[in-house]
């Protein structure tokens, strides 16, 4: 069994051991920040607008140590003309850690592989493009460390599964990125239907972004830009023409870097309809896709309109749709809530009262996405979003995608995580990427 460097000083330090500990020139005569083996060092994967965002969020932190980042892009502005808007990429990630510690010590690299060889990170950070999640996120548990990996969990159902059996078996801390699940409103919302308040639930509904039915950005074909390892971003998928709109910001539309809109947004959703109904560790028993529609363009291959309806073994239903009103909705017989992000709604104004007692049933307190993560990494608790939750909210999004490919229902094992009698559907769950790499 491998021992991470953060155990190993923790037993180091029960048995009375001491180690010299190289301390960073930031921390030399600043006493408001935790002694560096107190500290939770970080290397941060992916740093296009969000990677850069979520980063910003753990260095804000003073109890984490942000040491190395990775991106195969030096610099760039998303989809904006040069010098518009924040600046992303490996030279301002590295740039932007230097500057809050005040030295030049963070290391840059252009593959992941380089990073993971260090021998002083306790986790990371992948932020990464969805075709990227599961090969970065399993080679980082490999090696000992904790993951924070942005929503979807992985881009690939079989994907997910790997993921879940290495976080086990590493016994490893996992946080995915689906942060309303540390909002307080979510929660509130939650708490309500899991007390009762609505009576039996009937059903519940998931409102998501439609997808693009036209080319977003410019879809002239282009030369590689210097400073972009392309062959590395498209790294385990198909190397696509490069072009713009296809590529940062806009490629979530093609599945051969993810999953559109549903995909995009079911890990929020349709997790927090999961958290209330109870379902995070079970599923579906049928799931049937209705009334997709696709692009005009062909830059693009995800659905536009979309509609899942997940019958599940309790005789409730879950409807995700394009045409629900954004966020999420449960309906009982005694009326019904609705949350997105900063709002509630319910059919009865008491529950929302400030002095209201949702009842005794408790929903995780996370203090914050990433302070949750942070504190589970050093306590070894679980976190408000695992991935082992991460997957089975995302599960009916994968079996809506295999329905409307062969234009049938599914029925579905959710303790097997298998479809029922159906091979053809069944292995288009079970898909490889569409290209070996590594």
């Amino acid at each position: 069994m491998s021992i991470s460097r953060r155990s190993f000083l923790s037993s180091a330090s029960a048995a009375g051991l001491s180690f010299p500990t190289i301390i960073p020139r930031s921390v030399l005569g600043k006493g408001d920040r935790p002694a560096p083996s107190n500290r939770v060092t970080m290397g941060y994967i992916g740093l296009g607008n969000r990677g850069i965002g979520v980063m910003g969020a753990f260095l804000n932190h003073a109890d984490v140590q942000g040491v190395a980042v990775c991106d195969v892009h030096d610099h760039h502005y998303r989809e904006r003309e040069w010098g518009q808007g924040r600046a992303l990429g490996r030279i301002p990630g590295k740039a932007a850690v230097d500057e809050k510690y005040g030295n030049t010590d963070c290391a840059a690299y252009s593959d992941f592989r380089e990073m993971l060889e260090r021998d002083d990170l306790d986790a990371v950070l992948i932020a990464t493009p969805d075709h990227w999640h599961a090969t970065i996120t399993l080679a980082a548990l490999e090696k000992g460390l904790d993951v924070y990996c942005e929503k979807p969990l992985t881009h690939r159902f079989a994907e997910g599964q790997q993921v879940v059996a290495e976080v086990a078996k590493q016994e490893a801390i996992f946080q995915v990125g689906s942060q309303q699940r540390s909002e307080s409103v979510f929660r509130q919302a939650v708490e309500l239907v899991r007390n009762g308040h609505l009576g039996k639930i009937s059903h519940f509904e998931v409102g998501l972004p439609e997808g693009h039915a036209e080319a977003q950005g410019s879809t002239e074909v282009l030369e590689i830009p210097d400073g972009l390892d392309y062959d590395l971003w498209c790294g385990p998928s198909s190397v696509l023409p490069y072009m713009k709109a296809r590529h940062h910001r806009w490629w979530r539309w093609h599945t051969a870097y993810g999953g559109g809109n549903l995909m995009d947004w079911i890990g929020h959703h349709n997790d927090i309809a999961h958290w209330g109904m109870g379902y995070e560790s079970t599923g579906p028993t049928r799931v049937e896709s209705r009334n997709w529609t696709w692009p005009t363009t062909q830059v693009y291959d995800t659905p536009v309109q979309y509609e899942i309806v997940s019958e599940y073994g309790d005789g409730r239903k879950g409807v995700i749709s394009t045409s629900h009103r954004k966020g999420v909705k449960w309906i009982g017989e005694n009326g019904w809530v609705w949350v997105d992000r900063g709002k509630i709604e319910a059919s009865n104004a008491e529950w929302l009262a400030k002095d209201f007692e949702a009842g005794d049933w408790k929903a995780y307190r996370s203090p914050g996405h990433q302070r949750n993560f942070i504190d589970s990494v050093k306590s070894r608790a679980e976190t408000v979003a695992p991935a082992a939750n991460g997957h089975r909210s995302i599960t009916p999004g994968h079996l809506g995608w295999v329905s409307a490919r062969v234009g049938r229902p599914l029925q579905w094992n959710p303790d097997k995580e298998a479809i029922i009698s159906d091979e053809g559907a069944s292995d288009l769950l079970t898909e490889e990427k569409n290209r070996s790499w590594g």
